[in-house]
Formats: C-alpha cells, sequence, structure tokens
C-alpha cells in the first residue's frame, strides 16, 4: 500500500509497526467510467488502514454488484459519490440513490491519521459514524474537513483526468438530473497501483540519454 497521502507523525510510527507486523496483501481497483467521463480510474486501496471497508468493496466487486452504478452525487470542487448497489443502478429512479446499500451490514469505522487530499476514495456514510456501507467517494481537491469523520480507503493513482470530467449534479446536495455517468465494469487487482512517473521526469532521462 502507498503511503502517498499527508499523516501526522503517530500515522508515520503506526505505518511502520504495520510493515513489521507483517505484509498484508497487496490490493488495487480499477474503475471503467461511461458518460461525459470515459476511461478507467486505478486506485490503491489502504488494506492495511481499512481492511474492513476494503473488504467490503472488494467483495462487492467481485459479486458485479458495482457495475452500472451511477455517480448520483457529484458537487463540483468537492467529491463524486457512487456505489449505492441498492438503488443507484442505471435507469431506476434517481429520485431513490444515495439512499440505500448492500444486503451486508454497515461497518464499524476505521478512522485513520490520514487526510483527504485530491483524488482520496473516502467511504460515505449516514450521520452516524458506524453506517458506511457500499457508498463511496472521490475528492476533486483537498477537503481537510472530513478528516477524523470518515473512512478513508484508498488513492486515485491514474485517471484523475477521467474522475475530473463526471458530470457534476445540481444545487448544495450535488444531485445529478439527467443522464448520470456511471461505473460499468470494476476489477481488483492484486497488485499494489502505482501512478506513473511525471511527464518532466520522463523528458529529462530523454535528454539525458
Amino acid at each position: 500500500m502507498r503511503k502517498a497521502l499527508r499523516a501526522k507523525p503517530r500515522k508515520a510510527l503506526c505505518a511502520l509497526a504495520l510493515v513489521a507486523a507483517g505484509p498484508a496483501a497487496a490490493t488495487g481497483l480499477e474503475i471503467d467510467v461511461e458518460g461525459e467521463a470515459n476511461g478507467t480510474i486505478i486506485i490503491d486501496l489502504f488494506e492495511e488502514v481499512a481492511p474492513l471497508h476494503v473488504e467490503r468493496i472488494t467483495t462487492l466487486v467481485a459479486e458485479g454488484a458495482y457495475d452500472d452504478v451511477v455517480f448520483h452525487r457529484v458537487i463540483d470542487g468537492f467529491m463524486a459519490q457512487t456505489g449505492d448497489v441498492e438503488f443507484g443502478g442505471f435507469g431506476q429512479d434517481m429520485r431513490y440513490a444515495g439512499r440505500g446499500g448492500s444486503e451486508y451490514p454497515d461497518l464499524p469505522a476505521e478512522i485513520s491519521d490520514l487526510s483527504f487530499d485530491r483524488g482520496v476514495l473516502g467511504m460515505a456514510r449516514g450521520r452516524g459514524l458506524d453506517t458506511a456501507n457500499s457508498q463511496f467517494f472521490i475528492t476533486f481537491q483537498a477537503a481537510t474537513h472530513l478528516d477524523g469523520g470518515y473512512t478513508i480507503v484508498g488513492q486515485v493513482v491514474e485517471g484523475m483526468d477521467i474522475v475530473d470530467l463526471i458530470r457534476r449534479g445540481r444545487g448544495r446536495n450535488g444531485a445529478v438530473i439527467g443522464e448520470p455517468d456511471r461505473m460499468v465494469a470494476l476489477r481488483v487487482r492484486e497488485d499494489d497501483p502505482v501512478p506513473p512517473p511525471p511527464e518532466e521526469e520522463e523528458d529529462a532521462e530523454a535528454a539525458t540519454e
């Protein structure tokens, strides 16, 4: 698991302790998106930080539950939310999207010292801290006001340009009117996906060859 996010000193110590305790199974996620945004988002899932939430997501992916689930709530400058496997299927009545979850019980929060930077995958929840189930969101930019209140599950390592194009909703709630963008297929990876090297570094290397 890449530690690409900012963390407080205590988090760094915790990370070292996790490594010392033994390696965890590396997990990544690929999300194919269609709509105004078209392409694949690649995410590094933080199985050491939020094992219960990562397990829930990967279980639902394996079941195909997320296929054709829409981004029902998208707030410009904040985040894009999806994952309502009960009411958020493409073609369903979008008035109910965002109210449902999976057949599995809600999860206890796994709060860490990681911070909500741009491209973070977080679990959506109800009013209670331990109410996350299947819905998740990806931040368009840093949202540190969420720190300590929502479980961080992963980080986009490739495809933020796709995330940035997801159709926006309207109003303060960000409800998408009309045809929303959707996840058409998801795949779990057994490796830890890493971001491609910055273009400037590639150009510098090419210049020295």
